[in-house]
């Protein structure tokens, strides 16, 4: 009898039974706590950048040269005419802030779609040539044809579409170094292009010329804020899906396929949506340099290694409305073009990241 009730009933067995469980049950409560914590980084990071923008935004428009109370802003918004201030907040400062938020956005997320496609950090927009693509065309509808306004819109556009088509074709089957270092000659390219029509054009156009090249917020309008603000709130719904496409991209071609991804549409697609948003703010301001370069770095850094389309926005903003309150009140009675302190603050990381990668190499 006893033996039998031994057999029946073994308090060691049920211990570990419940023992198996309940680390089970311990296994996939943290299983589920991992999966939460890049969600929940991801949403305050987003949170953080978004407020970072704000206040940025408020700096550029509130203070500097000219300071203005947040009561007379609101006034001013509502469509009160206060003498003096009413045309610089309204008409100088506020149209160069929004246009710098929505510029540096476009850029931000345009460097982090090549870069994470590309799986390197150097094919960005302004590296690769497509950005010059797009000023070169721009420049030669400015000299030869005249255009202004769309005009010069349709055609950065344009150029910007054929350099990436033509470096795409030419870099075929040579992987993503091929297409970088294709890139960078057609950027080479393109800048002799711009020397070549600028010495063609007369005084006045070409100082015009340089001042748009460097990347400037100081002509903006509500023209320029308006078009590219309808533009990216077009793109916006390719934008989530290009992060979705993007995501299986990254994970590299053949896996991207094993989860069922069709690779070749959404490098198409993905390609299509990084020319349309670095072309659209050249065209607005400027090729701004290296804001898609750092951006998509930056943004990738503060969310633990994994790119994020909406957060490279967040950043490109910010870098743009922090360089022009820079560019603006840096020296007295002076407004620099937002591009030279973008070109100060990427040259470094430029030249930073070529070592890294030979010593890397080297390595390897």
């Amino acid at each position: 009898m006893n033996i039998v009730k031994e057999a029946g009933h073994n308090p060691s067995r049920t211990t570990g039974a419940g023992a198996i469980v309940n680390a089970s049950a311990a296994t996939g409560a943290w299983v589920r706590e991992q999966r939460k914590a890049p969600r929940r980084r991801r949403t305050f990071l987003m949170g953080a950048m978004s407020l970072l923008v704000i206040a940025l935004l408020a700096v550029n428009v509130l203070l500097g040269s000219y300071t203005v109370t947040i009561p007379d802003f609101f006034a001013m918004l509502g469509g009160k005419t206060i003498p003096g201030a009413s045309f610089i907040v309204m008409e100088n400062k506020l149209p160069q802030a929004l246009l710098g938020l929505l510029a540096g956005a476009s850029f931000g997320a345009a460097g982090a779609i090549f870069q994470t496609m590309l799986r390197n950090p150097l094919a960005s927009p302004d590296i690769i040539g497509i950005s010059y693509g797009a000023s070169a065309t721009a420049v030669a509808a400015f000299v030869i044809f005249g255009l202004r306004g769309a005009g010069l819109s349709v055609a950065a556009i344009i150029g910007a579409l054929l350099v990436a088509l033509l470096i795409s074709i030419l870099a075929r089957g040579r992987g993503g170094t091929g297409l970088i270092l294709i890139g960078i000659g057609a950027a080479a390219f393109m800048q002799a292009t711009i020397t070549f029509l600028l010495s063609r054009a007369d005084f006045t156009n070409a100082t015009e010329i340089m001042v748009w090249l460097t990347g400037s917020l100081n002509s903006a309008n509500w023209e320029r804020v308006g078009v590219l603000a309808v533009v990216l709130l077009v793109l916006t719904p390719l934008v989530a899906v290009g992060g979705r496409e993007l995501g299986g991209l990254s994970l590299g071609d053949d896996t991207a396929a094993g989860l069922g991804f069709n690779v070749q549409r959404a490098r198409l697609l993905l390609l299509i949506l990084g020319v349309l948003l670095a072309a659209f703010p050249t065209a607005a301001a400027g090729p701004i340099a290296f804001v898609a370069f750092l951006s998509g770095p930056i943004a990738k850094r503060l969310n633990g290694g994994v790119a994020s389309l909406p957060l490279a926005s967040l950043v490109g903003a910010a870098i743009v409305l922090a360089a022009h309150y820079i560019a603006v009140n840096a020296i007295p009675g002076t407004s620099l073009p937002v591009g030279v302190v973008t070109g100060a603050l990427g040259a470094p990381f430029l030249l930073w990241l070529l070592i890294s990668t030979n010593r890397a190499n080297q390595g390897g």
